[in-house]
């Protein structure tokens, strides 16, 4: 064997042993969590800029409440990962928090100080389809294993670009991703145009989906808080938790998804393209 085969041999040798000793990071296994949750929100131009800030501090008094924390706590492995995405239009999604593990209230409150350290932007459009479109690949670069996988979407009106989210919403499921929803019946932002009436029947039929999906409707802004904090605990609860019932006998039943859609998936598309008649009425 001449010297510089002896060298080649010596190296892959060394290159292969290397890849026992150190393996890459893709080939390590996924951390285990009992939920990962992508919390996809809403930020179109129909949200006002107070709007936007009350649905972050809605979201952070909900990620450090100890009713959330105790829900966490009394997962099987006591932890789950989170990420935190805003959302507007087809190609506009916006990580504002990558995937973060929360086991305790340290680490709530420190995946709070990063959604607290830049105030939101809005973009034009609402895409549902494109925010569970991009939840659903964010799973696939977590790094963690969860029980359950789960996208809990909210917004303010039906989704007008993109691909039908009906549609998008059963491929979705069929990868084993649960979709809840957070429907803002609130007739706010800079203009009511786009609205349509019973969101929460849209949202029930259209948008979510997955065993033990359900939704809660916002009807006024003053019911936010109380509104994320319970989607949060059922959640991380699951359907099958004593929790449920509990909760049930407190508040207003949630809404679970429907076996058949009765709404129009395909009302926020049909206004967009009818918008003419705001002009021609004037």
């Amino acid at each position: 064997m001449s010297a510089l085969s002896r060298a080649r041999h010596l190296l892959s040798g060394c290159a292969a042993l290397a890849a026992v000793l150190w393996p890459t990071p893709g080939s390590r296994a996924d951390e285990p969590v009992d939920v990962e949750l992508v919390l996809a929100v809403d930020v179109s131009l129909s949200m006002s800029a107070d709007e936007l800030e009350i649905q972050r501090h809605g979201y952070a008094a909900a990620l450090t409440h100890d009713n959330v924390l105790q829900a966490i706590t009394d997962g099987a492995h006591g932890k789950i990962a989170v990420t935190y995405v805003e959302w507007a239009g087809t190609t506009w999604q916006r990580v504002i928090v990558p995937w973060t593990v929360i086991a305790n209230r340290a680490d709530a409150e420190r995946m709070v100080a990063q959604l607290s350290a830049q105030p939101p932007n809005s973009a034009r459009r609402t895409s549902i389809s494109g925010a569970l479109e991009f939840g659903s690949d964010l799973f696939a670069e977590s790094g963690y294993q969860g029980t359950r996988r789960v996208i809990d979407i909210s917004g303010d009106g039906p989704n007008n670009q993109g691909a039908p989210v009906n549609l998008t919403r059963d491929g979705v499921v069929s990868q084993g991703i649960v979709i809840n929803g957070l429907p803002l019946m609130t007739r706010g932002g800079i203009s009511g145009a786009y609205d349509v009436n019973d969101l929460d029947r849209y949202y029930s039929d259209c948008v979510i989906g997955g065993p033990g999906a359900f939704m809660i409707p916002v009807n006024d802004w003053t019911q936010f808080p109380e509104a994320i904090r319970r989607k949060l605990v059922l959640e991380l609860a699951g359907p099958a938790s004593p929790q449920w019932a509990a909760d049930e006998a407190d508040h207003p039943p949630v809404v679970l998804a429907q076996d058949k859609p009765a709404a129009d998936c395909q009302i926020g598309e049909k206004m967009w393209r009818n918008r003419n008649w705001m002009l021609d009425s004037r």
